[in-house]
């Protein structure tokens, strides 16, 4: 398979061009070399960036992301810290949780105030405190 252009590598993978030519200046993708002024990348490179994108919605930073490909450019991913990000999302969700039903009480609260409902009043303290809980 022949290389493809920036412009087409973007639109396939549905990132702005900028942004690929961010992920190259950071080491996660590099390109083939050049046509003219355009960028070339090997197919491959489309699976790379389903990875960095995986990653990123995972929450991972584009450093620890760059730590997940071995030196010679295949995932190499570390199983301790998808387990470490998948507790960390898992704290997270029952944080949302959390919020999701006092929202949803405070939306239905049948006291005059919000300020007046307790239950509201908790969440207010809990942020203050800054905690979702």
């Amino acid at each position: 398979m022949t290389d493809l252009d920036i412009a087409e590598v973007a639109r396939r993978a549905g990132l702005p061009a900028s942004t690929l030519r961010y992920y190259e200046e950071k080491g996660l993708i590099a390109s083939t070399g050049r046509r003219g002024l355009r960028r070339q990348y090997d197919p491959g490179v489309l699976e790379r960036l389903a990875l960095i994108v995986l990653g990123r919605t995972a929450g991972f930073s584009l450093d620890e992301i760059a730590r997940m490909f071995a030196p010679d450019g295949t995932p190499d991913i570390d199983r301790r810290m998808l387990a470490a990000k998948a507790d960390e999302l898992e704290a997270r969700i029952r944080e949302l949780g959390v919020l999701r039903d006092s929202l949803r009480h405070a939306a239905a609260c049948p006291a005059p105030s919000h300020l007046q409902c307790p239950t509201f009043r908790r969440l207010l303290r809990a942020a203050g405190a800054g905690r979702r809980d």
